[in-house]
């Protein structure tokens, strides 16, 4: 079999596993409630496989190991240190109280959780309408998936596009969190492994050691903060910004809500340290950044460090082409699986806190969120088909926007 003919077998039998998946979650869909939230039958264990896959999007794993190139050792302590810390910090500090007072009350979306908190219809009004700022978050994902796709086939990033919208936007649309939850399982489990597999491989790149290696690129490279770099010079910039703008981040719809997926109290702890575990995993993707400097590349552009990387060190075999398949299909999936779960939480709280208070038609909620879904995919694509130049920017401005907005009342109400 040659690699091109494996690229579109592998490709293919992802494609009919996570439809398969979604099928399996439509059959227990049966109102907005476990279209939501799941109707709380997920083990603690799964919640936080999927949690840690939500967050690790493809700035994770393509984004972030370039600040390490460019930067050293100052960001990787800002990503891999200070904004592992806020993670756990926030859901140590968030996970009892949100998840008591949402089960007490049966919320299934952080408005309708601050709406009961606060009793105020204006506010859940306003979060549920703050939050269609998440929609320039599906549009960066879009953008970068659709790039990747591609890169892959030859196809064009248009047609792309539109078939990362169908697939993503379909799967969601049958099985709503429990599509989510299914599948990010699947993607989750490739990038764990991928992750793994990529640092242990990269190790052999350390020379006479990590230390030495990092000395040998520059001593400022070398620095916990880095005197030459305009981003992680100081504590403030490496530690302070790192920790409190990824605590932030947690508040995002799309991964607060996952608390209420939880049965019971005694589940926290085994959701938070599968969380805390998977996501250390994840984390050392991040490895690359100095691997790539380690092998004595030189890549302009920092975006592109990841990719650089892979062709570098893989490319040159037969063996090293169908590897190269199936991690760029693993980046695929990461990107996929933060996209569908923006889209479950979105679709939710528009239907659960705009149109059923206004319609009344509370029957008529999980239709109305498929309907509400295909409408969303419609306006993501016009979005993407000719993104701002600074799609990445455009995405922080409504991600960092809505993050701010949610943090003081959910933090006060917790």
């Amino acid at each position: 079999m040659t690699p091109e003919i494996f690229k579109y077998l592998l490709t293919f039998s992802y494609l009919v596993l996570v439809l398969w998946l979604s099928f399996i979650g439509m059959r227990r869909t049966t109102d907005l409630a476990s279209f939501a939230i799941g109707d709380k039958q997920f083990s603690p264990y799964l919640i936080g496989l999927t949690l840690s896959a939500s967050i690790a999007s493809t700035a994770t794993f393509v984004i972030n190991p370039g600040f390490i190139y460019v930067h050293g050792l100052s960001a990787f302590f800002h990503f891999g240190i200070a904004a592992s810390g806020g993670i756990l910090t926030a859901f140590l500090v968030l996970t009892r109280g949100f998840l008591k007072f949402g089960t007490s009350s049966n919320a299934v979306t952080i408005p309708q959780w601050v709406y009961h908190r606060y009793q105020s219809g204006e506010l859940r009004l306003f979060f549920a309408v703050i939050n269609l700022l998440s929609i320039a978050f599906v549009v960066l994902i879009l953008v970068g998936c659709s790039l990747l796709v591609s890169g892959m086939f030859p196809v064009s990033q248009k047609l792309a596009l539109v078939l990362v919208m169908l697939f993503v936007f379909s799967y969601v649309l049958t099985g709503g969190t429990y599509a989510h939850a299914y599948t990010n399982a699947l993607q989750g489990g490739m990038m764990l492994l991928i992750a793994i597999f990529l640092f242990a491989d990269g190790i052999g790149t350390m020379g006479d050691g990590f230390v030495s290696s990092l000395r040998a690129v520059g001593p400022d490279f070398a620095s916990v903060f880095n005197p030459s770099s305009d981003l992680y010079y100081d504590f403030f910039s490496v530690f302070v910004s790192g920790f409190v703008v990824t605590f932030a981040l947690m508040l995002q719809p799309h991964i607060l809500t996952k608390i209420l997926y939880l049965r019971e109290p005694s589940d926290i702890n085994k959701f938070i340290w599968t969380t805390v575990l998977v996501g250390f995993g994840f984390s050392l993707i991040l490895m690359i950044g100095f691997f790539a400097r380690f092998s004595g590349l030189e890549i302009p552009m920092q975006d592109q460090v990841v990719r650089d990387y892979l062709v570098f060190r893989f490319m040159g075999t037969e063996a090293g082409a169908y590897l190269l398949t199936f991690i760029f299909l693993t980046l695929l999936a990461a990107g996929m699986s933060t996209l569908d779960g923006i889209l479950v939480s979105l679709s939710a709280m528009v239907i659960n806190d705009i149109v059923v208070p206004l319609t009344g038609r509370a029957d008529q909620g999980l239709m109305f969120s498929r309907i509400f879904l295909i409408a969303l995919g419609l306006v993501g694509v016009a979005l993407a088909w000719n993104p701002p130049a600074l799609v990445g920017l455009f995405a922080q401005k409504g991600v960092y926007g809505l993050a701010a907005a949610s943090a003081a009342p959910i933090l006060i109400g917790v």
